[in-house]
């Protein structure tokens, strides 16, 4: 990430003083730092406060001691809260040393230059280029990029977290109970901690308890829809509506894709993908995203994220995509790729810690707040095992939770293998969680044993979960028939439910993915019978293009 040189800051209300330090400072230090100055000690305070959001860095303040807004010494007092570690100079008038004397104390003045310091050869630059050099010793770029303050356990904060590394956004997270410079930040920007989770932006811009839609502007997602009719909107950005949106826009179709809150699905959270084709060290669900994204749109897939569908409908031989936000979109067909969401353990207590310790998922921002510390995770699918095997990096120790005997009806072998072999991941068998205990945040679980009853206490600074999954379809209201456990059905098994008959009206069967609705076309983990690999839904989503081509022929 590139860097702006750091500032030299020069106030003085004479003009005619002002010009003179800085053509002289320019002369000299222009190569390595940026000279700005003002003759206003407001303007010089808006300046210090959009360059702090902004992540630049202020390596000397050189102020004049007499000013009429508010003397030198005051000034360079205020200067501090910004920056504490740049040096300050004060220009005095030979009359005014004692003060410049006194504030050698009052805010650790560095030097005071007493005026004129010609010629600067000899009496300015010998000075400055001292002051730089030590101040160049404890120097440390500061984070160019969204910096979000918070608390740790916040479910608020978690969430954007979550948001930002779920759209691959670069970002600082400050903890206010343990950064010194999250305390700075706040008391700038004259925010305090009822204005908590706050997102300061790369421009200096800030926003206390933002939503996400809010956040997402300001990032630059687009949320706004280009082309008045699609030929195909896909609705959920994983692996499967991603290898629909590659080969949508590269057949030459006016292509749509829709997430509702970052792209990847539960692919991309995963630490580590090992068995994906083409990549024999494995890769993680992020690389895997960033690639698709990159590749999605540089083929002209048009992406809008967070944006929600709440229902499609027909009307006049088009689909009609409805958001939450109540636009509509038409379209010629639609894939719907909304794969599933982990089921929630309604165990007591863990409703009350969700976010505060708690996560569903892999929760690969949180990863970093775990070392040291006992993390536990519930599940036995290929997913817990690789966040076990991720976390174990971090953690101290690691405890899987499972109701059977063992991992091997349930997770790959490989990654069997690879928890054998980690030394602090341990399985607890025919296990449950009885309840989650804590204040603010998780600190313990009462585990119980399935066949036995017996109950103990552990200490528990996190619980990863991960049972099951229920597929996204609740948001679907149109006659698209779905099995019991609400997964789409697709294809010939349509014709075992009663139902079909009454709703297809076509001559034709429906095509492999197509759903009971024509037209509609549904691909991935949604799909009941899915396969539940990334390479199934990469397979099917791509394979969806090709029925939507042959739907499209008929219509036209």
């Amino acid at each position: 990430m590139t860097h702006n040189p750091p500032y030299i800051l020069c106030i003085d209300d004479d003009p005619q003083v002002l010009r003179a330090i800085v053509r002289d400072l320019k002369h000299q230090y222009r190569e390595s730092y940026k000279i700005i100055s003002t003759t206003v000690v407001s303007e010089a305070l808006e300046s210090l406060l959009e360059l702090k959001n902004k992540g630049e860095t202020v390596a000397m303040f050189i102020s004049d001691q007499r000013m009429p807004e508010m003397e030198g010494v005051e000034f360079l007092e205020k200067a501090m809260e910004f920056y504490p570690d740049a040096r300050r100079v004060l220009l005095t008038a030979y009359s005014d040393t004692d003060a410049a004397i006194k504030a050698i104390n009052s805010v650790q003045l560095d030097y005071y230059l007493v005026k004129p310091w010609s010629p600067p050869e000899e009496k300015l630059y010998p000075i400055i280029d001292d002051l730089l050099d030590n101040w160049q010793a404890i120097y440390r770029p500061d984070f160019k990029g969204i910096k979000v303050l918070g608390y740790q356990f916040s479910p608020k904060s978690h969430a954007i977290k979550d948001f930002l590394a779920g759209n691959l956004i670069p970002y600082q997270w400050l903890d206010v109970q343990a950064s010194e410079e999250a305390t700075r930040l706040l008391n700038v920007n004259n925010l305090s901690i009822k204005d908590l989770p706050v997102v300061i932006f790369d421009d200096g811009g800030c926003l206390s308890c933002p939503s996400i839609i809010d956040i997402a502007r300001k990032a630059g997602l687009n949320p706004q829809v280009k082309q008045d009719v699609y030929d195909v909107v896909i609705i959920g950005a994983g692996p499967a509506g991603l290898a629909a949106g590659v080969y949508g826009a590269s057949e030459g179709l006016k292509t749509l894709l829709i997430e509702k809150r970052a792209p990847g699905g539960q692919a991309g959270t995963s630490s580590r993908i090992e068995n994906y084709l083409g990549f024999p060290s494995g890769l993680s669900g992020a690389e895997l995203t960033r690639r698709a994204i990159a590749q999605v749109t540089r083929l002209g897939t048009e992406f809008i994220t967070p944006q929600s569908v709440k229902d499609i409908r027909q009307k006049d031989g088009y689909k009609k995509i409805v958001l939450e936000d109540g636009t509509e979109i038409n379209t010629r067909s639609v894939i719907i790729t909304t794969g599933v969401d982990y089921r929630q353990l309604e165990t007591k207590g863990v409703s009350d810690f969700t976010g505060a310790g708690i996560y569903y998922g892999a929760a690969t921002t949180e990863a970093a707040a775990c070392r040291d510390k006992e993390v536990y995770i519930v599940g036995g699918g290929n997913s817990a095992g690789q966040a076990a095997m991720y976390l174990s990096k971090f953690a101290k120790n690691i405890y899987i939770i499972i109701r059977k005997e063992d991992l091997t009806s349930t997770m790959s072998a490989y990654l069997i293998e690879q928890i054998a072999g980690t030394p602090n991941i341990t399985v607890l068998p025919k296990t449950e969680i009885a309840e989650a205990m804590g204040e603010e945040k998780l600190q313990s679980l009462c585990l119980c044993n399935i066949d036995t009853k017996e109950r103990r206490q552990v200490t528990a600074d996190a619980l990863y979960i991960f049972i099951g999954a229920k597929p996204f379809t609740d948001w679907i209201e149109l006659d698209i028939i779905k099995d019991d456990k609400g997964f789409i059905e697709t294809g010939r098994d349509l014709k075992n439910y009663d139902a079909f008959n009454k709703i297809w009206k076509q001559d034709r069967d429906p095509y492999l993915l197509e759903t009971s609705c024509p037209g509609i076309f549904a691909a991935g983990d949604v799909r009941a019978h899915a396969m539940n690999r990334v390479a199934a839904a990469v397979g099917e989503g791509s394979m969806a293009i090709s029925f939507v081509h042959k739907y499209l022929a008929e219509v036209k």
